[in-house]
């Protein structure tokens, strides 16, 4: 049974009609009982894939393909990756199934990807121009939280705008241990370099969430 109506078919399907660069979703599943949306999560690429002849879906079992988790440094199921033309990969994951408000971010992302640029404020780009080691960004998200696809979505610009950035949503309830090890109590929370402070609680717009980023490079020794 399919998980979008035929109004949201026909609402995803306008949201997508101007994609101009082809997307592919690389989806990753496991047949551990423990993975609760594994198969939802494959569903909803699929679907999405249908409503765009810009989007592709490619699906990879843990267990049968080692050689493509490592590839893509995937660490945790279910997982989605986005990947541009030529299959370029900006680091942009989704941990956990993208539902709920965190379905609109992956359209969003889909759009963003297939125009292939991304705009940031001058002084954001700089700073990001700067970075010589990997700058990790976790987005610690649910299903129902109506701000987290800000924080997300703006975690994955980040990381389209340069190759040091990587960024990554996560869904909480979906990760127990991982939201307990980084003391998430609300959503969303952003872990920056996998370091519990600082963070950034909240959705903090661009101009907010910078001099976080420094902060966060400067305690790490990263530049």
């Amino acid at each position: 049974m399919p998980l979008m109506d035929e109004k949201t078919r026909n609402d995803v399907k306008e949201i997508l009609a101007d994609l101009t660069g082809p997307v592919k979703l690389v989806v990753f599943t496991t047949r551990d009982p423990s993975c609760r949306y594994c198969n939802e999560t494959r569903m909803i690429s699929e679907e999405v894939a249908e409503l765009s002849d810009k989007i592709s879906v490619e699906v990879y079992d843990r267990d049968d393909h080692p050689d493509m988790v490592e590839r893509y440094r995937i660490d945790k199921f279910p997982a989605t990756a986005i990947l541009g033309e030529n299959d370029r990969d900006y680091d942009i994951r989704f941990f956990g199934i993208p539902s709920g408000y965190e379905f609109s971010t992956l359209l969003e992302d889909i759009k963003l990807v297939s125009g292939g640029k991304v705009e940031l404020m001058p002084e954001t780009q700089e700073f990001l121009d700067s970075l010589t080691e990997p700058l990790k960004l976790e987005v610690f998200v649910t299903p129902t939280c109506p701000y987290c696809p800000r924080s997300v979505f703006l975690a994955h610009r980040l990381a389209m705008a340069s190759d040091k950035v990587i960024g990554h949503m996560i869904e909480a309830t979906e990760f127990p241990e991982l939201s307990t090890s980084f003391q998430v109590m609300g959503v969303p929370r952003t872990i920056i370099n996998g370091n519990a402070y600082p963070v950034v609680e909240g959705a903090m717009p661009e101009q907010m969430l910078l001099p976080k980023l420094k902060e966060a490079v400067e305690l790490s020794g990263v530049s």
